[in-house]
């Protein structure tokens, strides 16, 4: 993609901060029903679900950023996204709009962003009112490749 071009994100938002992934990895949002826990499965991934007969693995993001986890009895969407032929599922508080965003309005990722924020941000988008935090679906999904770190730190 040029770098002049606007981005098409569809927003989320993870433990109060709003985030966007690119819409044209998102295959499915649904809202997240029933997740079966898979033994030893590595950090961040909250089990498997069952979309339209896929099994499809469910990726926590709050964990994965390093955030404390969502209230028990809270209702989380899911965002699905396909990396190499596989379905995952992005489980966030929230999921809001798409957004088209102008080139002008990225940035680099700031000094300031630390830890797992840090990790799976590519870039941060100037708002109004707020900052949008763009994740990279590749490295949210290496779970070999980088290792949650705590945010707070």
């Amino acid at each position: 993609m040029v770098m002049d071009e606007p981005r098409l994100l569809l927003t989320l938002e993870v433990g109060g901060r709003m985030c966007g992934v690119p819409v044209p990895r998102v295959r499915d949002v649904i809202r997240c029903e029933r997740i079966a826990r898979v033994p030893l499965a590595p950090p961040g991934v909250a089990g498997v679900l069952n979309l339209r007969g896929r099994i499809v693995t469910a990726v926590d993001l709050r964990e994965r950023l390093g955030l404390p986890p969502a209230d028990p009895g809270a209702q989380r969407m899911s965002v699905v996204v396909e990396q190499q032929t596989e379905l995952y599922s992005l489980l966030a508080d929230k999921v809001g709009d798409v957004l088209t965003l102008a080139s002008d309005l990225r940035t680099d990722v700031p000094n300031t962003l630390r830890g797992a924020w840090r990790e799976h941000a590519v870039a941060v988008h100037r708002l109004e009112d707020q900052l949008l935090i763009e994740l990279d679906t590749d490295r949210l999904l290496a779970f070999g490749a980088c290792a949650p770190v705590d945010a707070r730190r």
